[in-house]
């Protein structure tokens, strides 16, 4: 079989389906040359007068690979967009993208109540605090290249404020969390002091009246000894059960007085 048949090269329609710069658009051949088969990392080309954005759309919730939107402005100025026609309008909207995704997540974040919501509030926030600090990266780097665009200073310090809310907004977030989960903890841990002191308590109660439950146990209120002493009760009532408990009083107090005593401090 010729090697040739085993291993064909790809036909032109995979080539022209990898490009990803519109084949219509007149740009310097190093940016077509620096693209892959994927928009890799957002970032800003120059060369020539031309300037190429390559941008990452809002991140949305359970997206694996982000999508990738090509910007380029020519040296006379006009802007043109590989996912829409207007291109100065779609790098508008594309900026309104992300600072509506984030309003929606600072509304979320102001209904949050548990550790659970503050939990998907920062799960969904962080891609989008990711991808909004690498879009101010490229900007910046954009703005650093093409010195003589003024329309790129706009779009820098929209992306600084977006950047800015998206990053106050995560710290919020994580304050959040953090303090819900320390307060719930704190809460556990004054329920656990609240127990430990109820089971104190029932504990020194047992003490104080176990030694006349024992007596009570061992002799009886009925106080019979036997024949000679059979007639003790009522002879002399109520006085032997009198004794009994204040005797039993007594060693409660005994015990009590020793279990509620303070610990001696560790060496």
């Amino acid at each position: 079989m010729n090697p040739s048949e085993q291993n064909p090269l790809p036909a032109e329609s995979d080539v022209a389906r990898q490009e990803l710069v519109p084949a219509d658009w007149d740009v310097p051949a190093v940016f077509r040359q620096r693209l892959g088969a994927r928009f890799g990392r957002q970032r800003a080309m120059f060369a020539d007068g031309h300037l190429l954005l390559v941008l990452h759309g809002v991140p949305q919730d359970g997206e694996a690979e982000r999508v990738g939107r090509l910007f380029w402005r020519s040296p006379g100025g006009s802007w043109k967009a590989s996912h829409r026609p207007d291109g100065s309008l779609a790098l508008d909207e594309h900026l309104r993208e992300y600072r509506r995704r984030i309003e929606q997540l600072e509304e979320q974040e102001d209904r949050a109540q548990s550790a659970d919501d503050y939990f998907a509030v920062l799960n969904d926030l962080t891609p989008v605090f990711r991808a909004a600090r690498n879009l101010q990266i490229a900007l910046q780097d954009a703005r650093e290249q093409a010195r003589d665009a003024r329309d790129v200073i706009d779009y820098r310090d929209r992306t600084y404020e977006i950047e800015r809310q998206a990053d106050l907004l995560h710290q919020d977030t994580k304050n959040g969390l953090e303090f819900t989960v320390a307060k719930r903890a704190d809460d556990q841990a004054q329920a656990s002091y609240r127990m430990s002191v109820a089971s104190h308590r029932l504990n020194v109660l047992v003490a104080f009246f176990f030694p006349i439950a024992t007596l009570c146990a061992v002799f009886s209120t009925s106080f019979s000894f036997g024949e000679d002493l059979g007639q003790l009760e009522s002879k002399y009532a109520p006085l032997p059960l009198i004794v009994m408990l204040l005797a039993g009083l007594m060693i409660g107090l005994i015990l009590k007085s020793r279990i509620t005593r303070e610990p001696p401090p560790a060496a």
